[in-house]
């Protein structure tokens, strides 16, 4: 019987041990790992590379902000699924992001037991408000 489609990932965080982190995770919902990037234009160009299901960006980043590398992700990919990841309380940044189109944000503190169903329900929303046929993340 033929192994189930794994969701493909792309990490964006300056900060090695938030990829890591989030990577384990990642890993535990049965989704593979395609590329970690250390900035938002690198962010950028492994989403155009790879296309993967699901992008993870830090919001606050070098060379390239989370926020601008969203911006320049959408207008290529509209359909892209980004969820933004922060440390932030800035309620501010984090709405521009949503109103730019990220389909979620999870901030970097919170237990690791509460982002599947976070990831899960950004998922949900985004199939609802985009229509998109991509495979689920579910795991």
């Amino acid at each position: 019987m033929p192994e189930a489609k794994k969701i493909r990932v792309v990490i964006a965080d300056d900060e090695s041990h938030v990829r890591k982190y989030m990577g384990t995770i990642m890993k535990r919902m049965n989704c593979e790992i395609v590329a970690e990037a250390p900035d938002g234009k690198a962010a950028a160009q492994y989403y155009s590379k790879l296309k993967p299901h699901m992008l993870l960006l830090d919001i606050n980043m070098p060379v390239m902000s989370g926020k601008n590398a969203l911006k320049v992700i959408l207008k290529k990919h509209p359909n892209a699924f980004v969820i933004m990841l922060t440390s932030l309380v800035d309620k501010d940044t984090i709405e521009d992001c949503l109103r730019i189109g990220a389909s979620g944000y999870l901030r970097k503190d919170i237990p690791p037991e509460e982002i599947k169903p976070l990831i899960i329900s950004a998922w949900k929303a985004y199939k609802k408000v985009r229509g998109n046929n991509n495979d689920k993340p579910s795991a």
